[in-house]
């Protein structure tokens, strides 16, 4: 991981969506960077990472007219030369992955893979398809993901490879590699390269503030304090 994708993900790592949100705004930028909201976590956690990008698009046919041990061979053959994964020996620790799906009802990633990218540092993934399928693996295994809806289908005859490290559409949001992706049960939220530290400083100014707000209230009620309330 280079320094300044380092420096970013120190600043990110603590904010929720809802304070990215806010930093958005403080820097005029109202109605951009928040993904549609009907994009959901596959389960309720919190991801933060730099954006890796990728598109695939559906297949054109003609559908093979084989079944049994040939549509295996030729199942072979449609993973090493249409829907390849040629982004995903590049992936680094800290990456976010962006796969623009173009709305395909197919599960690009599964439990294998998504646990292969895991392995390298994948800090999590967002897609405008469906894009993840074997999801009680996907959750056991903490992978997170931000989807439209979860698909059965395998990828032969549905999707292919067209394009990496290229801005993608998500969610209503382009995508540049380089960016920030924050996500949590609030939904996903991209920032800019070129705002982020300035978004960071007036994001952190707003979970500084809840917090103390908040920590009054647990105060007042008896509760014990806990990390969403204490300041560092």
């Amino acid at each position: 991981m280079n320094k300044e994708n380092e420096e970013l993900l120190k600043l990110f790592e603590p904010l929720r969506v809802a304070d990215v949100r806010d930093g958005m705004d403080w820097m005029g930028y109202h109605h951009y960077g928040s993904m549609d909201y009907k994009i959901r976590p596959l389960y309720r956690t919190k991801a933060v990472g730099i954006a890796r990008t990728a598109r695939y698009l559906p297949y054109e046919g003609p559908d093979p007219k084989v079944i049994g041990d040939e549509y295996t061979q030729w199942s072979n053959w449609y993973y090493g030369n249409v829907c390849t994964y040629p982004w995903f020996e590049e992936i680094e620790e800290g990456d976010f992955i962006a796969l623009d799906m173009s709305g395909i009802d197919v599960g690009l990633m599964g439990s294998e893979n998504g646990l292969g990218a895991k392995m390298k540092g994948a800090k999590g993934f967002v897609t405008n398809g469906g894009g993840i399928r074997d999801t009680d693996e996907v959750i056991m295994q903490e992978i997170p993901v931000w989807s439209y809806f979860v698909s059965q289908k395998m990828d032969q005859v549905r999707a292919r490879f067209d394009a990496k490290d290229v801005p993608v559409a998500i969610g209503g949001v382009t995508v540049h590699p380089g960016d920030v992706i924050v996500a949590d049960g609030d939904g996903v939220i991209v920032v800019p390269r070129a705002i982020a530290k300035d978004v960071a400083k007036y994001a952190h100014r707003e979970l500084f503030n809840d917090k103390n707000a908040r920590r009054k209230k647990y105060e007042q009620l008896g509760w014990e304090l806990d990390n969403t309330v204490i300041n560092d």
